[in-house]
């Protein structure tokens, strides 16, 4: 007996020195990873910025909106595509790839001299741009097991938020300081180190070579419906009616499409989004939720500041800082929540409490008026933060435990996919809604002239303006950010029904053995 023991001590001092340069491993991988994922959520927010300068010296004022929309089509198109190809062809080869091409696209976009180059090349720095979100996504698949992957939620949301919040600033000062050209150029040391790291340090299980052929007509397909669903939500209401002949015939082309994607998804030896993982409940469930959390997200960061800076007379300077309570909430919300999770399995009462929570937020952010305090709408970001915190990275870990391990990157790719257009939607029916509103208020309040003179004033310029025209410019922003957050409420209240619906499965790799593959 005392023979076996010493054999099986022996064993287990030989595992013991040998999982700590693995974990190391995996800690470094994931300083990688973050740094690819910052590099995705920084790019839009530092050029949004830069935007203005762009605009003074490239001219091009009417494709001005083709900027950012030529890189929001291209990534959220090429999103799935990215997914399926490192499920076919490795993960790490792929994710380089994506990385390599979003470089480019940066380096391009900076050297820039006409408004057309600069929208061609953002539309390469965003097929970059796709990949890169879900491959790290997928790694994290790949790397950590689901119920060790709770210890790096926070990890996720401190880099989300340092995007939010640090994007404006250095956007701004970079600008200032070294011109527009270094918003691109910026890219290029972070990425370089991104590059260097994965490549050293990035070990993954061997995959074998698929020999079917990618699904072209399928990606076509798919590619086609996703533009026009996009260009729907981006141009209705701003640049066409609504019932317009252009938005009628995209829809028209997006529904076709997308039907015709899904029959020849049933027929592909390999289709670029299995369908067979919507049978799983808890996936589809999970599509749904990380579709109105993504609704919700991009509207509120998309009114909050801009309530703030109009009604409450914060400074557009810091609008980053503007979102600090939210933010902050969400982070130390999902660390919490990625902490429990790996400590004890349970994950159901996360998606559930995260969508009453946001709901929550939204309804008392809709109840802001004229005279709502700084303080106080500080407290209402705190709650819809800590909804958020709950759902973000929880609806990625359900989703990737609910597939089998060869479609990770499907998994990863589809969940990025739903939240995308979940925000490209939440950002288009909300905006329709807000401009709708003021637009009504200031007819009725300040005549028909103070409507187009007032738009989307900042704070210093709405000091110059007649107190009753302010006034009632601030009453009509403050009307529009009610009835757009009343709305996201309302939209909100599907999550909360498709997580009651959510079946806690016991989540793959409980424990420290799955860690020993990370060092491939």
């Amino acid at each position: 007996m005392s023979d076996l023991k010493t054999a099986t001590g022996g064993k287990a001092a030989d595992r013991k020195p040998k999982r700590e340069p693995q974990q190391r491993s995996v800690r470094v991988v994931m300083l990688a990873l973050m740094i690819a994922m910052l590099l995705a959520m920084l790019d839009n927010l530092i050029v949004g910025t830069a935007m203005p300068t762009i605009v003074g010296d490239l001219g091009g004022l009417e494709h001005l909106s083709w900027v950012v929309t030529a890189y929001t089509l291209a990534t959220a198109a090429s999103t799935p595509i990215w997914g399926k190809l490192g499920d076919m062809y490795g993960r790490k080869g792929i994710f380089l790839t994506s990385i390599v091409l979003f470089l480019i696209g940066s380096v391009l976009s900076g050297m820039s001299q006409d408004m057309g180059q600069l929208i061609g090349f953002r539309a390469i720095q965003g097929l970059g741009a796709g990949g890169l979100m879900v491959g790290v996504m997928a790694i994290i698949g790949d790397l950590v097991p689901p119920r060790e992957r709770g210890k790096y939620q926070g990890l996720m949301a401190g880099v989300m938020a340092i995007a939010m919040i640090g994007g404006p600033l250095v956007g701004g000062t970079i600008t200032d300081h070294l011109g527009w050209r270094w918003s691109f150029y910026i890219n290029l040391p972070l990425g370089a180190v991104a590059l260097g790291m994965v490549t050293a340090v990035l070990h993954l299980p061997k995959r074998e070579r698929t020999k079917s052929k990618v699904d072209y007509l399928g990606a076509g397909l798919l590619t086609v419906g996703i533009t026009s669903i996009v260009l729907v939500t981006t141009w209705g209401g701003s640049q066409y009616d609504w019932n317009s002949a252009v938005i009628m015939e995209l829809i028209a082309i997006g529904v076709a499409s997308l039907a015709g994607f899904l029959f020849v998804e049933t027929k592909a030896a390999e289709p670029i989004i299995p369908l067979h993982v919507f049978r799983n409940r808890n996936f589809t469930l999970m599509s749904v939720v990380g579709f109105m959390s993504g609704f919700v997200m991009f509207g509120a960061v998309l009114f909050l500041p801009l309530f703030q800076q109009s009604v409450q007379g914060a400074s557009a300077t810091n609008s980053g800082l503007l979102l600090l309570p939210m933010l902050l909430s969400m982070m130390i919300v999902s660390l919490i929540a990625g902490r429990v999770t790996t400590s004890s399995g349970r994950y159901k009462i996360f998606p559930i409490v995260g969508s009453i929570l946001m709901v929550a937020g939204l309804f008392l952010l809709s109840q802001m008026d004229t005279g709502t305090t700084r303080f106080t709408s500080g407290i209402y970001m705190a709650v819809l933060g800590a909804g958020m915190g709950f759902l973000m990275q929880i609806t990625m870990l359900v989703a990737q435990n609910s597939v089998e391990l060869k479609d990770m990157g499907v998994a990863s790719s589809a969940t990025t996919l739903f939240r995308t257009l979940g925000s490209s939607f939440g950002v288009a029916i909300m905006g329709a809604l807000f401009t709708g509103r003021v637009q009504d208020e200031m007819a009725a309040r300040g005549g028909g002239a103070a409507t187009t003179a007032s738009a989307q004033l900042d704070a210093a310029s709405l000091a110059k303006l007649p107190v009753p025209v302010r006034e009632a410019y601030e009453f009509a922003v403050s009307s529009g950010t009610h009835l757009a957050f009343l709305v996201g409420a309302s939209v909100g209240l599907i999550a909360v029904v498709a997580s009651l619906f959510v079946k806690e499965v016991p989540l793959r790799g409980a424990g420290p053995e799955p860690v020993a593959d990370t060092a491939g």
